[in-house]
């Protein structure tokens, strides 16, 4: 990697390559930067950045082939409350709408569907999560 980084995501697309997107440098500074590594030829590059830095932020690949990426812990110490959208074609990031997370009242406990035909979410049936109590001891099994 050309960065040095910790508590980012990584993602393989669907062409085979690697997206390793935010986190923090060894100097404990948020990164919003992304680089792309190649199994194939041992190579990484470096990708468009994300217009948020962000760490401890989910990242998930959509059925389109895009990289959904939301929420994490901003430079702030706070939680991010947007998301972005990686798209390999472009190798670009575009801002998408949010949902979810954590607030200053606690724990958000709600759940909601992302669509990336639409890039819309909707609500769902309730979820579980984190307890500030302790650990959640269940689970639960979502049925779209």
């Amino acid at each position: 990697m050309s960065t040095a980084r910790y508590l980012y995501t990584a993602s393989v697309l669907t062409n085979g390559k690697v997206l390793v997107a935010g986190g923090l440098h060894s100097s404990s500074v948020y990164l919003n930067s992304a680089e792309l590594y190649d199994p194939s030829t041992g190579i990484w590059t470096n990708t468009s950045s994300m217009s948020t830095a962000r760490d401890y932020h989910t990242a998930s690949v959509l059925t389109n082939g895009k990289v959904l990426v939301a929420g994490g812990l901003g430079s702030s110490g706070f939680s991010v409350n947007s998301a972005e959208l990686y798209d390999p074609s472009t190798e670009m990031w575009t801002n998408t709408s949010m949902a979810g997370g954590y607030n200053s009242g606690g724990d958000v406990k709600s759940a909601e569907l992302y669509d990336p035909s639409t890039e819309i979410w909707t609500n769902t049936s309730m979820a579980g999560g984190y307890n500030s109590d302790g650990d959640v001891k269940s689970a639960e099994l979502y049925q779209p």
